[in-house]
């Protein structure tokens, strides 16, 4: 009668001393999913990481060509300055030489107020070159020098970081000459606008209508680069 509680008890002191081995094993495997869940978060934390510095990287690459593109700008209105300066030195000019510098400057009043906003954009000051060929536009809208003047009004707002207005000038520039040598590189600097506003959407829409309306010219391997980056 005795030997059936004694083996009760046997069982029982089994029973705890393999729960006891359990407990341990339990918590190790509790321990390997807290550190698979920490591994698993730094790689997202350095995935993430990864992918921030790849958006510098690549802001930066847009931010160069852009600097690129301003600086061909500002060799462009120097070459005006010059044709005006000879003009008003009275220097003599080869006949071919004469009817190009005929179109470009139009009467001296106007070629005066063109050049007093190019120089103020050759010499960094974005925002009075902006006002100056704002008034240009608006006060010699038939003008020759018109659509470049439009074309540096948005390319001193872009770089004076004027960039909704810059926007809207540029695409007045394409609305109304579309088919104006400009008229792709106007789409370039939109594109730059949008990416400076966050507008990677509008960025790549813009990018992406000047390889279509302008395969063959220079602003669309341009944007093909770009759109690579966004």
């Amino acid at each position: 009668m005795h030997a059936l509680p004694h083996r009760l008890n046997a069982l029982s002191v089994s029973a705890l001393f393999a729960l006891m081995l359990a407990a341990p094993a339990a918590h190790a495997f509790a321990d390997d999913d807290a550190r698979r869940a920490i591994l698993e978060l730094r790689t997202q934390i350095q995935q993430m990481q990864s992918q921030n510095q790849q958006a510098r990287l690549q802001l930066a690459d847009q931010m160069d060509l852009m600097s690129q593109e301003i600086a061909t700008l500002r060799g462009r209105v120097e070459e005006l300055g010059q044709l005006s300066r000879q003009s008003a030195a009275g220097q003599e000019n080869a006949p071919q030489q004469q009817a190009q510098q005929g179109q470009q400057t139009g009467d001296p009043q106007q070629q005066a107020a063109y050049q007093a906003a190019a120089d103020q954009y050759r010499n960094g000051r974005y925002k009075d070159a902006a006002s100056g060929f704002a008034t240009f536009v608006q006060s010699y809208p038939d003008s020759q020098l018109a659509t470049d003047a439009l074309f540096y009004l948005g390319s001193s707002q872009y770089a004076s970081k004027d960039f909704k207005n810059s926007i809207q000038t540029m695409q007045s520039l394409v609305k109304k000459h579309p088919d104006d040598a400009r008229a792709p590189d106007a789409l370039l600097v939109v594109a730059a606008d949008q990416i400076e506003l966050n507008d990677m959407k509008g960025a790549k829409a813009s990018l992406q209508r000047i390889i279509k309306d302008y395969p063959r010219s220079s602003a669309a391997e341009t944007a093909k680069s770009r759109l690579k980056l966004l």
